[in-house]
């Protein structure tokens, strides 16, 4: 089956009308194996909670989506949230307005992002576990709340300045460019930083989208050999590497660091439909040119959550952060959404929209 085809066949997994007279929710139905299918999913409604003391009820405006997710459905993911089970509602951030409150520490109106699961309403008592912060208004739309300034923007932050050290004219290579993190870390390396970025991404258009957001030159990893690639455009080694796909092209970059080279470890897309993990062979690479390769986990990144939100924010207003997501319209897509980053069908951070910007927020 075609990946297009693939798609399609979510596009009818939603029987009738979504409204708003109940909170509907998308629950596991089975494990998956492999990618993603619509057989994975199912659709629940059950009526719209009521917030008890100390409580709030929030109305969902935005999901994001990240390959994680596939991992909260296995029942596999190590993320300090509880392992589902099937049956129960799919773990996942977003945007949402507090449209009932019993709790002190927060208003009617007020715009948060936090986890929300995948559900259209939520009653919650905002615990830490749940990681919720403000959105303040600083002009820009909510949407962002749900990726470039939410846990995508401080995934691509923390890992390119916490962890990957950039310096001016670094010879850089980008895994995963044109994705979530990897189309903000193209922007800040190179127009922040002064970076020199090749990024790496899957087709012609993304190859072209990846040079208009940062990267000096893009490699096609579905016609291209990636070695051969990065022997032409990286003749004289690589310092540093932000790796979204692990794999052989990690393999690869090992064969070609310079002195003091830095790697970050994001993600590992590229693995996580294997039966058997990818064994690096060459990791003595790193004793050879004294590099560092280093993984980050983005909740460990929490306590620098309101500067890097104000920083991205300051970013965009001007001009140096072009924010990107690609959005999928209405709670009824969000299985394809999620599907959309195995295939390789999206640019920039997936999201979707299931109610839109909201009319007004404090």
């Amino acid at each position: 089956m075609t990946p297009g085809a693939a798609l399609a066949a979510f596009d009818g997994i939603c029987a009738g009308e979504i409204d708003e007279e109940a909170n509907w929710q998308w629950r596991i139905a089975r494990r998956p194996q492999g990618i993603v299918r619509p057989e994975d999913f199912t659709l629940h409604s059950e009526p719209i909670p009521q917030p008890a003391e100390g409580e709030v009820l929030l109305r969902t405006h935005y999901l994001g989506l990240a390959p994680v997710m596939r991992f909260y459905m296995q029942g596999t993911a190590s993320t300090g949230y509880a392992q589902l089970g099937v049956g129960d509602v799919i773990h996942g951030r977003g945007v949402a307005q507090v449209v009932k409150s019993r709790h002190p520490d927060w208003r009617e109106s007020e715009m948060v992002q936090g986890q929300l699961g995948w559900q259209t309403w939520k009653a919650s008592r905002m615990t830490p576990q749940e990681k919720f912060f403000r959105m303040p208004k600083n002009g820009l739309p909510a949407a962002l709340g749900a990726g470039v300034l939410g846990m995508t923007g401080l995934s691509a932050h923390a890992g390119l300045f916490a962890c990957g050290n950039p310096k001016p004219e670094d010879r850089m290579v980008l895994s995963g460019a044109a994705g979530g993190v990897g189309s903000m870390v193209s922007q800040m390396a190179a127009k922040v930083v002064g970076c020199d970025v090749v990024g790496i991404a899957g087709g012609p258009e993304k190859c072209d989208f990846i040079q208009r957001h940062g990267c000096a030159a893009a490699i096609d990893y579905k016609s291209e050999d990636i070695a051969a690639r990065l022997d032409d455009l990286r003749a004289d080694g690589i310092d540093l590497y932000f790796d979204n796909v692990g794999g052989e092209t990690l393999s690869a970059v090992l064969d070609r660091l310079r002195l003091h080279a830095r790697i970050v470890l994001c993600g590992s897309i590229s693995e996580y439909t294997r039966s058997e993990p990818f064994g690096l062979t060459n990791y003595t690479r790193l004793r050879a040119s004294d590099a560092r390769m280093q993984g980050f986990f983005v909740y460990n990144h929490l306590d620098r959550w309101d500067v890097v939100m104000e920083e991205l924010a300051s970013w965009i207003a001007d001009g140096r952060l072009k924010p990107v997501q690609d959005i999928e319209k209405g709670f009824a897509a969000m299985p394809r959404a999620l599907a959309n980053l195995y295939y390789g069908a999206n640019v920039g951070v997936q999201c979707c929209s299931v109610r839109g910007e909201p009319e007004e927020w404090l």
